[in-house]
């Protein structure tokens, strides 16, 4: 199996590592010549790897093509490339819905769309599709765990949810600039920071099948220091921002 890929940005970069590192067989990776320093990186960090010639270049010789590209660069080159119906096509752009890929593909191939987010370099974290395709659903699987989506209109409320990644980077590098401003150096602050929500992280894993709210009842003791903190994002409307958040990128995925 040809693997393609039309993009070559932090999504391509995080799936193509977590490939090159997994089980999964395949004869090569074909990339897109357009991000020349990324794709070279690639190809010198990882065997099987080659740059094509352009786009159809990478249509014509994989089996598999992953489309991962700005939905703005997406409306503008995905008509004009020619695919094969004996193709499987898996889209990583966030606001192009199926029936828009299928008119702009024209041919009946195997569309789906899927949500990787970086973790998957590291073979983690969750990676919904759109429809539900048992190859997909088993060539994901070894670079994370896939959750499979059988209506588009639900799959939406995923790609919301993945908007959150940065704001939580964000909220990381915030807490760390603290503990910097006082005093704190600063490979110290990101190591605690990263590695306590790591830890949090891990135990909400292991308790995911308890309602979350028990977690956040669990981990507050009376005027306690957790306590505060939760009453003070509240009443602030911090949690209520963040849902307001979610809801306006709803709205946008589903214009």
């Amino acid at each position: 199996m040809i693997l393609g890929f039309i993009g070559v940005g932090k999504i391509s970069f995080s799936v193509i590592e977590g490939i090159s590192k997994s089980k999964i067989k395949y004869k090569k990776i074909l990339l897109s010549p357009r991000n020349k320093n990324l794709s070279k990186i690639l190809k010198n960090k990882f065997k099987k790897i080659e740059i094509a010639k352009n786009n159809q270049d990478v249509i014509n010789k994989s089996n598999w093509i992953f489309l991962a590209i700005t939905p703005n660069v997406g409306k503008k080159i995905i008509k004009n490339l020619k695919f094969r119906s004996t193709q499987t096509i898996i889209s990583f752009i966030s606001t192009i819905t199926l029936s828009e890929l299928k008119k702009a593909i024209k041919i009946k191939a195997k569309i789906i769309r899927a949500i990787p987010l970086p973790p998957i370099s590291l073979k983690k974290g969750p990676i919904p599709i759109c429809p539900p395709n048992p190859k997909v659903k088993a060539f994901f699987n070894n670079l994370g765990t896939t959750v499979e989506i059988k209506n588009e209109k639900s799959s939406n409320n995923f790609w919301s949810t993945s908007g959150m990644m940065a704001p939580f980077y964000e909220m990381l590098r915030v807490m760390t600039d603290w503990l910097i401003k006082r005093g704190v150096k600063r490979n110290n602050a990101q190591k605690y920071i990263t590695s306590l929500f790591l830890a949090l992280s891990e135990d909400a894993v292991v308790n995911s099948k308890e309602n979350l709210k028990n977690l956040v009842k669990e981990s507050q003791t009376p005027k306690g220091l957790n306590e505060q903190g939760v009453k003070e994002l509240t009443k602030a409307g911090f949690y209520k921002s963040l849902e307001k958040t979610l809801n306006s990128i709803h709205r946008r995925l589903n214009k």
